[in-house]
């Protein structure tokens, strides 16, 4: 048995894992899917401040605290940001990572120099697509049932992942066995150069799946088996 924590990205919260998390536990393991600060359920907690490492640190304290050891740390879009960070303060408790078409942005670095997006709207403390662009981009491959479902539930990131740098202090320089990068074909950004260099700076396994950003929701079997696979 194994214990997945599976981290979110942007405009989403830890019911984009749904899916994922029952089969995982179906299959005998342990799953926390958490909704980081300003996200989801908890985007009434949106205010100035939140960053990357603010969220990472909200991890670390989840696995400090419920006391998770030999963890599969499982991060998607800017989620791989947070499990980068993560990983670097729990260095003890991992037992392997896994990127799925995922952000893994080097030391001083933005989202915004790998990722652009002209239709992304800011609002004071959160910034993301507007509704309809989230219906006819971020969400155009999903059949209509899941596409209304996640719209639903989409939500705008806090702001200051966007504007501030990834702080990283050892985590390109150690060794992490056993990392697994999926990279999505017809997801848009971050696109596979970005893809690539994870796997080749991490040494990493790699996989492919034929859909969009969103694979927790449109191929959750296909995706749940690479996660047990590792």
């Amino acid at each position: 048995m194994a214990t997945y924590v599976l981290v979110h990205g942007s405009y989403q919260g830890g019911w984009i894992w749904k899916d994922v998390a029952r089969r995982l536990r179906a299959a005998g393991h342990d799953v926390y899917a958490p909704s980081l600060d300003g996200c989801g359920e908890r985007k009434g907690t949106v205010r100035p401040g939140i960053t990357t490492e603010t969220q990472a640190d909200e991890v670390a304290q989840l696995l400090f605290y419920e006391d998770l050891r030999d963890v599969v740390l499982v991060g998607t879009s800017s989620g791989g940001m947070v499990v980068c960070r993560v990983a670097e303060l729990m260095r003890d408790r991992i037992q392997r990572l896994a990127f799925v078409d995922a952000l893994a942005l080097l030391p001083g670095e933005k989202i915004r120099d790998i990722v652009t997006r002209s239709t992304a709207q800011a609002s004071g403390l959160t910034a993301g697509p507007s509704r309809e662009d989230a219906a006819n981009r971020l969400f155009a491959d999903l059949d209509p049932a899941m596409r209304e479902w996640a719209l639903e539930r989409y939500t705008q990131h806090p702001i200051g992942i966007y504007n501030e740098p990834v702080k990283l202090d050892s985590f390109w320089e150690q060794q992490w066995p056993g990392t697994l990068v999926v990279w999505c074909r017809r997801a848009q950004n971050p696109g596979e150069a970005h893809q690539r260099r994870t796997a080749e700076r991490l040494g990493a396994k790699w996989a492919e799946l034929d859909t969009g950003h969103y694979p927790m929701l449109s191929t959750p079997e296909e995706l749940t088996c690479l996660l047990l696979a590792g």
